[in-house]
């Protein structure tokens, strides 16, 4: 048995703790909402009073944070009034393993990662990607950065959590997939639920239509696991009210990362950047806390204008 703390306990980092502690390791958490605690407890958790009780002791910690102000905050006290700055990572033993599977920027998982190599710990990014469902199943898609002895011993506990573990390259370099990635999630989502409302709008139905896409040239990931229109999938977020899955407002948040990275990169990215431009639209407009494929009802509401 591993003794792991792990700190943040939302709709992914909830069900990635319960996994671990199902299979039967020591798994000391905390989060600063009782709900999330009190979810973490049922399921098998250890409750700490804060983060720094969470980590003491622990092998293996892993964050899951909103932002990279969050992850600084949490391991290097950068943000006003955060408990535990750097004592937090001096509260870690010589060599244990840093795990965090925030999606935030690069250089905030670089400054992090220098900091923690400086006290002897080891350190990886690796987001993930997935979902709530794959959270929930043990099935997500981890992407890490750092170095391979570190994704080496970290193997057995994201296995746990995951199916596909992929070494993307040295430390940031998890951040820098999973940007790419999410970034042409964005892309391929807005197309689909643009393909549909075109569809629709012309007197199909969107069930038959999604099968005729997904057995053709136009199938994706979107249209075939995530499908954005209701009914069509029965356990997709779009056919309970959007509710749960991943928020719009993240994924403005992922796609502004996109966009910082592409500057940084000096790299065209035109799709990336109107994908991000009606997904902010989206969440303007009050639906930030909808899961993504909610940019459906901005192509609906369009159409409802026009009639």
């Amino acid at each position: 048995m591993t003794r792991i703390g792990f700190i943040g306990l939302g709709n992914m980092g909830g069900p990635m703790a319960a996994n671990l502690a199902r299979a039967g390791h020591g798994v000391q958490v905390f989060d600063l909402m009782p709900e999330n605690m009190d979810k973490a407890i049922a399921a098998g958790c250890i409750a700490a009073g804060d983060a720094r009780e969470a980590v003491s002791g622990c092998e293996v910690v892993i964050s899951m944070l909103p932002a990279g102000e969050h992850v600084r905050g949490l391991w290097l006290g950068e943000s006003a009034g955060e408990k535990g700055g750097q004592d937090l990572l001096a509260a870690l033993p010589v060599g244990a393993l840093l795990i965090d599977s925030s999606t935030i920027d690069v250089a905030s998982a670089r400054q992090v990662g220098k900091a923690a190599k400086a006290r002897g710990i080891r350190f990886i990014d690796a987001p993930v990607s997935g979902g709530v469902a794959g959270a929930t199943a043990g099935t997500l898609t981890f992407i890490i950065g750092g170095e391979p002895a570190d994704f080496e011993a970290a193997k057995p506990i994201l296995a746990l959590m995951g199916q596909n573990l992929f070494h993307a390259g040295p430390l940031g370099a998890g951040q820098i997939a999973k940007m790419c990635n999410n970034m042409l999630l964005a892309i391929h989502m807005a197309g689909t639920a643009e393909a549909l409302a075109l569809g629709v709008k012309e007197g199909l139905d969107p069930g038959v239509l999604s099968t005729i896409m997904g057995k053709s040239s136009g199938n994706n990931w979107s249209l075939e696991r995530y499908n954005p229109w209701p009914g069509v999938m029965e356990n997709a977020p779009a056919s309970r009210g959007y509710q749960g899955g991943f928020m719009t407002r993240l994924m403005v948040k992922d796609l502004g990362l996109a966009m910082g990275l592409a500057e940084h990169a000096h790299s065209a990215v035109p799709m990336g950047a109107l994908a991000r431009n009606l997904f902010n639209l989206h969440a303007q407009q009050g639906q930030g806390g909808l899961d993504f494929s909610s940019i459906l009802t901005l192509y609906r509401s369009k159409e409802a204008g026009k009639e």
